[in-house]
Formats: C-alpha cells, structure tokens, sequence
C-alpha cells in the first residue's frame, strides 16, 4: 500500500461500491495493565525477519520504567533509535550460550553480533549470528532470530490463562506443534523474557500487497488450513471478549499525566465505550460464526515470503507470530485481517503509522478472499452446498467482527499510550481505530 496522505490522527471515510464495504487495516494482545507494570505489548510492524530495510528502532524491553509521566514519547520526530543497548547485547549472549550448541557456546563476546531485526509495538526482534570466520559444528545454525517479549506482554499472557495454564508456555507448546507440522520457524530455546527461533530468509510483506490477488489468495489458503487444526487446548471461545474485558477495565481507570494525552483521553471517553461494547456484544451475538483454532493477528508482519528456494509461487508464504493464536470466532481473523490492509506501521516519522481507509477491501476483493479461504477448507469434501448465501453471510461475518478488532485494538492502543516505551503515536491511532469502527458500525449494524 501506497497511501496517497500521512494520516497523523485521523481516518477518512469508508464507502460502498458494489454493494459492498469499499474500503478500511493491526494487532492483538490481552493485558493486566497496572500504572507500575514496566513497558511493551504485541503488535508486530513488519516482518520479522528482514534486515536493513529501515530504521524501526526501540528502546529495550528490559531496561524497565514505571512511566509515571506517561511513556508515549512524542519527541521522537527525527525517527526511532537505532542501537542495542548493552543489557539486551549481554542477555542475548548468554540465552544463545545456554540453548544452542557448537561454537554459540564458545564466541568470544566480541565475535558475537546482534542487530535489530525491526521494532514492534509489543515485542523486539534481533537477529544474533556467528561472524563468517568461526565454523558451524553440524547442523547448528549460523543466525538465530532472538524474540524479546515486552514487559506488559509477559505479565499479560501470564496472567490470562486457559485452564489453569501460563499462557506463555501454551504459546511456546504451540509454536513447537507448529514448528514439527512445517508450519512454523523451528523453535530453539524458551524463557521467561523471550525465545530463540529459526531464521528464515523472506522478503518483507508490505500492506500494499496484502491486495496483490495471488498473495491474498495464499493468505485465506493459509488460514484455512489453519483453521483446520485441531489443537490441545481449551476450545471455548474465551480469547476475544476476555481480552477487550480486561482493556476496558484498565481504560476506564487509567489516569494520564501529559496534558496532551488527557485531552486526547476525555474525547474518547465522551463516545461511552461501556455502552458500546453492550452493543457491540449484541451484534456478535446475533452474528453467527463458528469457534476455530485461530491465529487472532494476520497482518503484513506475521506473514513471511519466503526466499530459500524450496517453496512453489503457489506456497511462497508462512504464517507467523502465535503469540494470540486460540480457539476463537472465525469472523475475527476475518475481519481483523480486513482491517490490516488499512494501516501501514513502516512509516518512519511521528505517528509512525499512516491510515488509509479507502484501501479497506472492496467486495470483489473480500469475496476472492473468501472463495479461496471455502475452496481449501472444502477441497476434500463433495457435499453440495449454496456457495453463494455462504459467501453472502461470510461477508456479513468478517465485516461486523472487524467492529470487534477496532474496538480490541482501540482500547489497547489507549494502555500503549500509558506503559509503553515504543515510539508510536499510540493516542492518535487509538482515536483512529475508533473512528474507523463508527464508520464501520454505520455500515453493518
């Protein structure tokens, strides 16, 4: 995506064409956010695995900082920082040292190299190597990518459990699963702050490809098959409306300090989001959409295209990032993935986001979607069924569970603005968000 203008905190209109939504684009946690509870949360900016395509530098995770004066950092208008701070360079010399083998344990410190991979809006990503004189021992690998969950995200997932389990170890179980069945990066080694994965070389997805035809087929292939899994965890549908609970909480008791975020605050506060969400609980209610194992963040940054030659053009791609994958509503990863083609976070100056609603999918473009997602997920049956009313009620589906994901990512965006450390104009895309789902509402209420 090319978005014709920079869209600092406001989102333009949403039409219809064809009878169909004509136009809207982010992430996912659940957080316990108490004023004292260091920085960071999930939302991934870009795919995870490039390098050198742009500055998209963060303050470390692991520095720590109550935040009392409110964490969203509006100076940053030259851009983000670019360096890895010598706590973080150290903590990831000793996780490689104590879950690989060969010569990781071996390096000297100063033969160790570590870079920033990208920045996300939650979680920090570096790519540690061995220089190209020290030799491999078997089939250890040269480039690990290093994850660094960020403070907020820890306790988060820490504390929304399923049946009684660390969500972060159901996570890391997870992407194990996944890694065994080809459909995940390799897993490394696991701990508290973070985990160690495979590299893979990719070319870095871009929102504007998210329209490209082939690539959004791939992707609603992808996710049905992902949808098809059949996972050992608890499949009540408890994700979503537990994770906006636990937001609205925080919100609605959050008290900023900056002026500017205070009167950003009380404009929110006047749209009387308890009530919004009675409404918005309603529709859903009323919306049917079956309880799928889903991946719960389907945007540009958790898509990879890979590069290592061993792939068809026709499975060029992997899903990535599990960290919010569970049993929820189908209409969700729809909708949420709907809304990603809006927003573009690789933009390098203050808000370090730009919106562009009219690149929303139109009708056509949600029904290839579609037809390629019911095409994969019915390859293998021969039961005659009504493609077109199913095609019909998916599109009502994905379109009012994209209410869902404003309002998800709206709330979150309004704790970001609170605890975290990333340079990320956090106020403004919250107010986005928001905007975006009136004008959504307005469509398919």
């Amino acid at each position: 995506m090319q978005p014709s203008r920079s869209v600092a905190s406001s989102c333009g209109e949403v039409g219809l064409g064809n009878s169909g939504p004509e136009n809207y684009r982010t992430c996912i946690p659940t957080v316990t956010a108490e004023e004292t509870v260091p920085p960071d949360v999930k939302k991934q900016v870009e795919s995870p695995l490039v390098l050198n395509q742009r500055h998209l530098r963060t303050h470390s995770p692991l520095l720590g900082a109550k935040c009392d004066d409110d964490s969203e950092a509006e100076s940053f208008r030259d851009g983000r920082s670019e360096e890895v701070d010598r706590d973080t360079r150290e903590k990831a010399i000793n996780w490689c040292r104590d879950f690989l083998s060969g010569s990781w344990k071996t390096i000297e410190d100063a033969d160790f190299q570590i870079s920033i991979v990208s920045g996300g809006l939650s979680n920090l990503l570096y790519l540690c190597s061995l220089p190209d004189y020290v030799q491999c021992v078997e089939d250890e690998p040269r480039q690990v990518l290093l994850r660094v969950y960020g403070a907020i995200l820890q306790v988060s997932l820490s504390i929304y459990a399923i049946n009684g389990v660390d969500s972060l170890v159901l996570e890391s179980v997870m992407f194990a699963i996944l890694a065994e069945r080809a459909l995940g990066p390799k897993l490394y080694g696991v701990f508290p702050l973070g985990r160690l994965e495979q590299y893979l070389p990719n070319t870095r997805m871009r929102t504007n490809q998210l329209s490209d035809p082939a690539i959004s087929a791939e992707i609603a292939t992808k996710l049905a098959r992902f949808h098809n899994m059949v996972m050992p965890f608890n499949k009540k549908p408890k994700w979503l409306f537990g994770t906006i609970d636990k937001y609205m909480e925080q919100v609605m008791n959050i008290s900023f300090v900056r002026d500017a975020h205070v009167k950003k605050y009380k404009k929110l506060m006047k749209l009387d989001l308890p009530a919004e969400l009675r409404s918005l609980r309603a529709l859903l209610a009323a919306t049917p959409s079956p309880v799928v194992f889903c991946h719960n963040d389907v945007q540009e940054g958790n898509i990879l295209m890979l590069e290592d030659g061993k792939h068809s053009s026709a499975e060029r791609l992997m899903l990535i990032d599990f960290e919010y994958s569970s049993y929820n509503y189908r209409g969700f990863d729809f909708g949420n993935h709907f809304c990603e083609w809006m927003y573009d976070y690789t933009y390098n100056e203050w808000p370090f986001y730009k919106a562009t609603p009219e690149n929303y999918p139109t009708r056509e473009q949600q029904l290839l979607f579609i037809r390629s997602y019911l095409a994969e997920q019915h390859k293998d049956t021969n039961v005659a069924v009504d493609q077109t009313q199913i095609e019909e009620d998916l599109i009502i589906e994905a379109n009012r569970y994209a209410l869902a994901s404003h309002f998800l990512w709206g709330l979150w965006s309004i704790i970001q603005a609170k605890i975290s450390k990333i340079e990320f104009g956090y106020m403004d895309y919250a107010q986005c968000r928001f905007d975006a789902y009136f004008k959504q509402k307005k469509l398919f209420s």
